[in-house]
């Protein structure tokens, strides 16, 4: 057998032969600099067109020139089968139908095969809510601690609640993002997008505390500009924040699934129920499109029927 024959069969035995790495590396490179999407998103990006990629290959796709809209749909078929939650198969189509769209620019396909699958639906999982008493219990667990790292996570867990912010978002903040005078918090989201949330007088307390008397002892670089800092005096890890908050989830005994976005869906929620408006509550959010801000309106109105439910006599 001729060395080209060798390698010619080596490359046709590789997941969608030579091309599916380089223009995935190329469509990454696209995704930071022409669409500025934040690292987390092209990282989970490359997660799944790698699992798509797998998918084509069992298959029998052996070129992405070969993509169809069916094969997309088992592909879809398949991630649900393997226990993944309907946001994440619907970012998963996300990815693709970027991905397809990038390989028309290229003239890798002659047309995105994608465009007629349908969005799975988001909304038939409503996300988790804590009620007020729950909250509360939860920005205190810290209080219990008599450690300068205890400062820092009661300061962490007031900003995720009072502004509902990501915990990419939180783990960005600088110093002067934060106007104590204003009362507001200067926040930078996805898209590298800038927005402004108010922040109750009581989680800007918590932030000056840790600022005054637990960030000093932390920090190493006196350029450090980032606001929470991790004990070796670096920017904190999104993975520390949800330690954090898993940590005081447990010393409060709460119940559930809680996470540093569970806060982000208790802000909002709360909010709703006593009478903001949904732009407002889109704006402080940062969400590009206000359905993803009425998911909220479902939680609220959940809770109202299992309210009816409990007191009303004919219920």
């Amino acid at each position: 057998m001729s060395t080209s024959t060798t390698r010619s069969s080596t490359e046709s035995a590789s997941p969608l032969g030579s091309e599916a790495p380089v223009h995935l590396a190329g469509f990454l490179d696209y995704l930071q600099v022409e669409c500025g999407l934040s690292v987390n998103t092209r990282k989970a990006y490359r997660g799944d067109l790698n699992r798509l990629f797998a998918c084509l290959l069992a298959d029998g796709v052996r070129s992405l020139e070969r993509i169809s809209a069916a094969a997309i749909d088992r592909f879809l078929l398949t991630t649900k089968r393997q226990g993944l939650s309907v946001a994440s198969v619907a970012r998963a189509l996300a990815a693709v139908r970027m991905f397809c769209r990038y390989l028309v620019m290229e003239r890798v396909l002659p047309y995105d095969v994608s465009a007629d699958i349908d969005t799975p639906r988001k909304w038939n999982r409503l996300p988790t809510v804590l009620d007020d008493a729950s909250v509360r219990t939860l920005l205190e667990a810290p209080q219990a601690d008599q450690d300068v790292y205890a400062l820092r996570d009661r300061a962490i867990l007031a900003l995720l609640y009072a502004a509902g912010l990501r915990a990419s978002e939180l783990i960005g903040a600088k110093l002067l993002d934060v106007n104590f005078p204003l009362g507001v918090v200067r926040v930078c989201g996805k898209g590298a997008k800038e927005r402004i949330v108010p922040v109750a007088q009581e989680a800007l307390d918590a932030i000056a505390v840790y600022r005054d008397e637990c960030r000093p002892a932390l920090l190493r670089d006196p350029n450090e500009q980032t606001l929470f800092l991790s004990r070796r005096g670096r920017r904190l890890a999104r993975e520390d924040i949800f330690r954090i908050v898993r940590k005081y989830v447990r010393r409060a005994a709460l119940r559930g699934n809680v996470s540093p976005h569970t806060l982000r869906h208790c802000f909002a929620t709360h909010l709703l129920s006593r009478g903001a408006d949904l732009r407002s509550v889109q704006e402080m959010l940062g969400h590009a499109d206000i359905a993803t801000t009425q998911v909220y309106t479902h939680v609220d109105a959940a809770r109202l029927r299992a309210i009816h439910k409990k007191f009303h006599p004919r219920a």
